[in-house]
């Protein structure tokens, strides 16, 4: 496998969950952003690992990066809490389900683009939509959803809940 790509938004509010992931093999083009995430840090993008407790990092190893600058102590605990137990979580239960291969688990990783609104407030919800939204995205990224037919045939009918007009 050189990569797979999922997405999933989930929830309402500033506790939205929208979730962009990437997940393949350590020594292909994931491998490489995986790395360059862990290695890249700047100010308001503290990349971080999913782990479900300290010094229990999730596999495959996932590296969860911010969509949003991060301002402020409130969205850095909500990062390093909720969403992070969230996305550990989700990826554990990933593979506990057979959603990816757990003989495969030491030889992929993956790339997690959280979202964080600044005035997010729940921690429940932001815990709640973040699981269900990368549990979505892994789904979707390795059963190869949506198929190109899928998004040809629904094209047209589309309605981005954020598009404006």
């Amino acid at each position: 496998m050189q990569f797979y790509v999922g997405e999933a938004l989930v929830g309402d509010g500033n506790e939205v969950a929208h979730i962009d992931l990437m997940i393949g093999s350590k020594d292909g083009p994931v491998g490489v952003a995986f790395a360059n995430a862990l290695s890249t840090q700047s100010e308001g993008h503290t990349n971080l690992l999913a782990v479900l407790e300290p010094n229990l990092a999730v596999k495959p190893s996932t590296v969860m990066i911010t969509k949003v600058t991060i301002k402020g102590f409130k969205q850095v605990v909500q990062m390093f809490g909720p969403a992070q137990a969230a996305v550990a979580k989700a990826v554990a239960d990933a593979v506990g389900e057979g959603i990816i291969p757990k003989d495969q688990a030491e030889d992929l990783v993956c790339v997690c683009g959280v979202f964080i609104h600044p005035e997010a407030e729940d921690d429940e919800k932001i815990y709640n939509y973040n699981y269900e939204a990368v549990k979505q995205s892994l789904v979707s990224a390795m059963g190869g959803k949506p198929t190109a037919d899928e998004m040809i045939e629904k094209k047209d009918a589309a309605a981005h809940p954020f598009k404006g007009f």
